[in-house]
């Protein structure tokens, strides 16, 4: 099973160490979260600078909240980057759930789920080479990977899972095994309803630290940060994971339920935290 890792957010300077370490080790991807009324760097452009920074790891986005965005604009930087890095990125997208991040793009939080079928739609034509339509020609460039790059959803509730079968190529699930096995059981069933050749690739994400407890500690503050507005921080930074065994009984938990890819993800600035992960694999 593939292990990759969810950079922090606290400082942009810091990634293209933790990116180049990353690389140099046993990981398979690079992940960053999007917020906008938020102090975190904007994925598109920061996954951009350590794809040209790296050779072979994977870019992701997890997850990006596309209603935010113009879909042509989207489509087209979605399109530049997997060109460029040949075929390295997975779009990871979601709708997204501040008030504050909807507010700023005159977006209506309400209709969030309904403008990303929309985008999708148009998206996947662009990525085909079809034209935009209403007399408006093909927006390029072409992508590496034959209509658009690999399309992951996250998410929890039913609608926002149906979408892996209808649009996507695989699921996120940022959730603890114990939960988990149950969202992964329901992407199957809706893969096999839509009649999908194969498997949706299964994703699972954890949050981890390792390291002296100033480095836990770090985490812990900026996680709790991060998840304020949910009402329970506290209850998040609980399941942070912060010993080598706990990482491990977390591969292989999701190894136990099927996962393709677990994504390790860091909170805390200590770029170690790299070559300490890649102790525990």
């Amino acid at each position: 099973m593939n292990v990759g890792i969810g950079l922090p957010i606290g400082d942009p300077a810091t990634l293209l160490t933790w990116a180049q370490r990353a690389d140099a080790g046993p990981f398979s991807t690079l992940g960053l979260l999007d917020r906008l009324v938020y102090d975190n760097p904007e994925p598109l452009v920061a996954l951009a600078v350590l794809a040209g920074a790296t050779s072979r790891i994977r870019v992701q986005t997890e997850v990006l909240l596309a209603p935010l965005r113009d879909t042509a604009l989207l489509a087209k930087q979605a399109a530049t980057l997997d060109r460029m890095t040949g075929g390295r990125l997975s779009l990871g997208l979601g709708i997204g759930g501040r008030d504050d991040d909807h507010q700023v793009t005159g977006i209506d939080i309400r209709t969030r789920g309904r403008r990303l079928d929309e985008q999708m739609a148009v998206m996947r034509r662009l990525w085909s080479g079809e034209a935009y339509g209403d007399g408006v020609g093909p927006i390029g460039p072409e992508p590496a990977r034959p209509g658009g790059p690999e399309v992951l959803f996250g998410g929890f509730k039913p609608a926002a899972i149906e979408r892996v079968a209808r649009w996507g190529d695989g699921f996120l699930a940022a959730a603890a095994p114990s939960w988990a096995g149950g969202l992964f059981d329901t992407a199957r069933r809706f893969w096999k309803e839509y009649d999908r050749d194969g498997e949706p690739r299964l994703v699972a994400q954890v949050n981890v630290a390792l390291g002296p407890e100033d480095v836990i500690h770090d985490a812990r503050t900026n996680m709790h940060a991060y998840y304020t507005f949910t009402g329970m921080p506290d209850r998040m930074v609980a399941g942070m994971l912060t010993t080598p065994a706990e990482v491990r009984d977390a591969i292989a938990a999701f190894a136990d339920l099927g996962a393709d890819e677990v994504m390790l993800y860091c909170y805390g600035l200590d770029p170690n935290q790299v070559d300490r992960l890649a102790d525990v694999l």
